[in-house]
C-alpha cells in the first residue's frame, strides 16, 4: 500500500470530518462510512475519496511513492469504518448527536495523526495484537515490532 495515498485520503477524512464537526451536517456520515466500508472491503476501487486520491491527485503531486504493509492500514481502516458506522447510527438511529459528534472528534484526532504526522495509530494497534498474539505474525512479519515502521522496501 503506498503510504503517500493513505495519507492523502486521512486528508480527506480530516476535511469532512472536521466539515461536519463545524457545521453539523449530517448527510456527511453517509459518503464518510461508505468510502470506509468500501476501501476495508475492496481498498480504493469503490471508495471516491480513494479514486480520487488514486487515480487523479497522488499523480500530480511530487511526492516518491512509499510502501507499507496493507495489513495495518485495513485494519486501521475497519476502526474508521467502525467508527463513522457508530456516528451515523447514533445520529440517524437514535438522534444521538452529542454521542456522534464526540466519536467522530475521536477519528478526526487518529486520522490527523495519519494525514499530519504520518503516525498511523490503528497501524500502532496492529502490531500490538501481533505482539500479544490476537492476529499471528504470519499476517504482516514487517508489523510485528509496533516501535519500527512497517515499510517495504
Amino acid at each position: 500500500m503506498n503510504e503517500v495515498s493513505a495519507r492523502l485520503v486521512a486528508t480527506g477524512v480530516v476535511i469532512m470530518s472536521v466539515a461536519l464537526l463545524a457545521t453539523h451536517a449530517w448527510w456527511i456520515l453517509i459518503p464518510l462510512s461508505f468510502g470506509f466500508v468500501a476501501r476495508v472491503a475492496s481498498g480504493p476501487r469503490f471508495s471516491p475519496l480513494g479514486i480520487f486520491v488514486t487515480k487523479f491527485l497522488v499523480n500530480r503531486l511530487p511526492f516518491e511513492e512509499r510502501m507499507v504493509a496493507g495489513p495495518p492500514k485495513r485494519f486501521a481502516q475497519s476502526i474508521g469504518a467502525t467508527f463513522s458506522l457508530a456516528a451515523l447510527i447514533l445520529h440517524f438511529g437514535f438522534a444521538a448527536d452529542g454521542a456522534a459528534l464526540l466519536v467522530i472528534a475521536l477519528l478526526t484526532i487518529a486520522a490527523s495523526l495519519e494525514a499530519f504526522a504520518g503516525f498511523c495509530l490503528g497501524c500502532w494497534m496492529f502490531g500490538y495484537l501481533i505482539r500479544w498474539g490476537f492476529v499471528p505474525e504470519p499476517v504482516c512479519v514487517a508489523c510485528a515490532n509496533p516501535g519500527a515502521r512497517s515499510s517495504i522496501r
